[in-house]
């Protein structure tokens, strides 16, 4: 197997076998070192004849020091008992009807762990080796993901365990002990009950929510939607809670475009965000809705998008937390919640092919914009508006 050797800057290659095969990087116009991951090749002799920079990077070894040497000499892996894996494996000497070792954590020197797979390249079936290729991945992105899921099971059986204690004692209490409590007490308990039935249920829905990001798979089902009409409701939903109507300030700027959206999630946003600035910002709740530019295609036009702006004129958000808002379980300073909303309202938006983003407000609060395209599928673009 021959190989294309684009390298690390100061790096010199030992000549390479002089026949290409067909499949071969060199044949794909390929340079190793465009591989995300380590590439490690040896020839028939077990000496290194192509050390790419990712595995440069990987093993903290210069390829010219690598180049030419013995691969278990460049490369001296140990599995986690502590054993020297190229004897364990032994490519060059073992049985001739292996063609390679499935991916494993090994341990570099110093004790790095990396992930390690190799394939065996044989002139014929059962024949001697004539390239041994192993490739080398860092751990730190899987490390990453168990946290972040070792995280979100921490976080939901603390979020779980409060609502349903309270479901338990009070059914507990009631069932036990009926006759004792006035019916003002019982309506009090059984409102309990249902308010922490809704958070359990609105836990689940986040969970399925992100489940369906993280995986691709949130479906949109785009309809036309009034976003006026929708921060409407909102806003006479929190009236209703017991708001000051002068805490709210809705500004239009017509003529918006048509907006095909899904209703229900696009609810789901507006209410987590009016929800962050009524909870956690101060003073006036302005909302502006606005034509734009397409987030992702501008040159579609100057109105191929409908934008919504939040803002308070709370304390805001620290610039260093800036980077942080639409990860999981980013609270800010007030603690409260799963802190998993904000990642939602970021994958809802995206699904719609849209962006968001947050910065200060000009009175010093939070501002939180997001920008839907318009979206509307081919058989509506081809109405007339007032058809639609």
């Amino acid at each position: 197997m021959s190989v294309g050797t684009g390298s690390a800057p100061g790096a010199r290659r030992v000549a390479r076998p002089p026949a290409p095969r067909p499949g071969d990087l060199g044949d794909l116009g390929i340079d190793p070192d465009q591989l995300p991951d380590g590439l490690v090749v040896a020839d028939e002799q077990g000496r290194v004849i192509c050390f790419n920079r990712a595995a440069v990077r990987i093993a903290a070894l210069p390829a010219e020091q690598a180049l030419g040497r013995r691969i278990e000499s460049a490369l001296p892996l140990q599995d986690l008992e502590g054993r020297h894996w190229w004897q364990l494996t032994d490519p060059y000497g073992g049985l001739a009807i292996r063609n390679g070792q499935p991916e494993r954590n090994l341990l570099l020197p110093g004790g790095r762990e990396v992930l390690v797979a190799a394939r065996y390249v044989r002139t014929r079936p059962t024949g001697p080796l004539r390239r041994l290729v192993v490739t080398l991945r860092d751990t730190e992105a899987r490390r990453r993901t168990e946290r972040s899921h070792a995280e979100l099971i921490a976080t939901v059986a603390h979020e779980l365990r409060s609502p349903l204690t309270s479901v338990k004692g009070f059914t507990a209490t009631l069932l036990r002990k009926w006759e004792r409590f006035t019916d003002d007490q019982k309506r009090l308990m059984l409102e309990t009950v249902d308010a922490d039935a809704d958070r359990v249920t609105r836990l689940i829905a986040e969970l399925l929510d992100i489940s369906r990001i993280d995986s691709g798979r949130l479906e949109v089902r785009r309809q036309p939607v009034d976003i006026g009409a929708a921060v409407g409701r909102h806003i006479q939903a929190y009236v209703a809670a017991g708001q000051p109507a002068d805490r709210f300030l809705l500004r239009v700027q017509h003529p918006l475009p048509d907006l095909w959206a899904d209703p229900d999630k696009i609810d789901q946003v507006l209410s987590n965000l009016l929800e962050n600035a009524v909870r956690h910002g101060e003073g006036t709740v302005t909302i502006d809705l606005t034509p734009a530019p397409s987030p992702r295609e501008p040159e579609h036009g100057e109105h191929a998008a409908t934008s919504v702006t939040v803002s308070d004129e709370g304390p805001g958000i620290p610039e260093d937390s800036m980077n942080r808002v639409f990860t999981r379980f980013w609270r800010g300073s007030k603690r409260g919640g799963t802190g998993l909303g904000l990642y939602i309202v970021k994958g809802i938006v995206e699904a719609h092919g849209g962006t968001i983003t947050v910065g200060r407000a000009r009175a010093g609060g939070a501002r939180f914009r997001f920008t839907l395209p318009v979206g509307a599928p081919a058989f509506a673009r081809d109405l007339p508006r007032s058809a639609r």
